[in-house]
């Protein structure tokens, strides 16, 4: 009786994992999108929606992370990590139920309207009702998830975040070099300061400084005339497939259309939004368990989140004039591009540098030469796209800048390798952590 007593105790310490009607694994994906979901209607940035991912996954991996020894502790790879406690009172619960909760209730306190996302809360209790799971288990679950998420939004400000408003109104550079607002809502400059946020694995914001953009010039004979004149070209001349792919991958949070006076937004998933459904997709194709899927999901979230840092700090640092602005002074007054212009500098390209760094991640978890389809944007009524890897996706992300009319091709090769350097970097440190593949040809 002792020995059943003391293996009872164990079980209740680490968290209970009986098997239930449905998997629960399902409820990951769903979670993060519901996420996804209460951003687009806050019109969250990408760099910005990155944070709320990462913190927000980072609940659900310290859960996990608690259970299952062979998943590391995010102390071995994020330095700022504190000591979040699972505080369980000693009662029995189940750590999958915490950590899908955990997801919700992080991004809950989080995000501004994250009071939307009760609901979500509500919906998913009584899915694990439905589920036949105990009601005193369902509560002891939520207290763990509640308790975590409160921790992990105590981390969270540290980071930066809620000092960025303190910071001096940003101002155009003055010069024909340098990056203004363009049409047709000229919003302001968005994040100016997003280089001061703490990082989560990386050292600094400027660990990985991009090779110099080409210098700017008038001059019809000159290389960034060149640079110009290329997106002028393609922008002319864009064939169905190149329209396809820069509408694919265009994730602007917040698009205007003007109609005579009158002027309405659309709004669609981030950048990182798309990326955190890749890793869903790919999670769910590779069939991986609980534990896995919630790390993959973890893993990605934490390596944008980096990745935008280091961007940011960049384009911030160049201050570079958008293609859209430069063809309309000195090439063709009337020229628009496929795209919006989204409301920043120029250089890097955030769409090269987060997706390299998420493909470099992505591509160390599943492997070379994984397959999968990618159905992110058909909520918005593009057609999924195939890929045979996650670098294949990452490249034609990149390349979609040019097509839109709204990057450089320096900015966006040499954001792919910016990105890549930041995302081998995690790779490295998440390896020596002791994070392993998550699947293999043969899995």
């Amino acid at each position: 009786m002792r020995r059943l007593f003391i293996i009872l105790l164990l079980v209740s310490r680490v968290g209970y994992a009986q098997q239930y009607k449905a998997s629960f694994t399902d409820y990951v994906q769903p979670a993060v999108f519901s996420l996804s979901m209460v951003m687009m209607h806050d019109v969250v940035n990408p760099p910005a929606a990155t944070r709320f991912y990462s913190y927000s996954m980072m609940s659900a991996y310290r859960i996990v992370a608690a259970h299952n020894k062979d998943i590391p502790g995010a102390a071995a790879f994020i330095r700022s990590y504190p000591d979040i406690m699972v505080n369980d009172s000693g009662k029995t619960y189940d750590y999958r139920i915490a950590a899908v909760y955990s997801i919700l209730e992080t991004g809950k306190l989080l995000l501004p309207s994250g009071f939307m996302l009760q609901k979500d809360e509500e919906k998913l209790l009584l899915l694990f009702k439905k589920d036949k799971v105990p009601e005193k288990i369902i509560q002891a679950s939520v207290a763990v998830a509640e308790s975590i998420a409160k921790q992990t939004v105590q981390w969270s400000r540290g980071d930066g975040y809620g000092k960025l408003s303190t910071h001096v109104r940003y101002t155009p550079l003055k010069g024909e070099g340098y990056w203004y607002p363009t049409p047709p809502a000229y919003i302001e400059a968005v994040e100016p300061y997003w280089k001061t946020i703490r990082p989560m694995v990386i050292d600094s914001c400027n660990q990985f400084v991009p090779l110099a953009p080409v210098p700017f010039s008038k001059d019809s004979s000159s290389a960034f005339y060149a640079l110009s004149k290329e997106v002028y070209d393609v922008g002319v001349k864009l064939n169905m497939e190149q329209r396809v792919i820069a509408s694919f991958w265009d994730c602007n949070p917040f698009a205007v259309s003007t109609y005579g006076h009158m002027a309405i937004g659309f709004k669609k998933i981030t950048p990182g939004g798309h990326w955190m459904n890749i890793a869903g997709i790919a999670s769910r194709t590779a069939k991986l368990d609980f534990d896995r899927t919630v790390e993959v999901h973890a893993l990605a979230a934490i390596t944008m989140m980096d990745a935008f840092i280091s961007c940011w700090d960049a384009k911030y640092l160049s201050n570079r004039i958008r293609p859209e602005t430069y063809i309309n002074r000195y090439i063709d007054i009337k020229w628009k591009p496929l795209l919006q212009t989204p409301p920043f500098p120029e250089y890097t390209s955030g769409h090269s540098v987060m997706s390299s760094a998420a493909s470099a991640l992505m591509t160390y978890l599943f492997g070379d030469n994984f397959a999968y389809t990618d159905n992110t944007e058909e909520m918005f009524e593009i057609p999924a796209r195939d890929f045979t890897s996650f670098n294949a996706a990452s490249q034609e992300a990149a390349i979609s800048r040019l097509y839109g009319g709204i990057h450089f091709r320096d900015a966006i090769d040499n954001g792919v390798v910016q990105g890549r350097n930041v995302g081998e970097y995690i790779v490295a440190k998440i390896k020596a952590a002791g994070i392993k593949p998550v699947y293999t040809s043969s899995h």
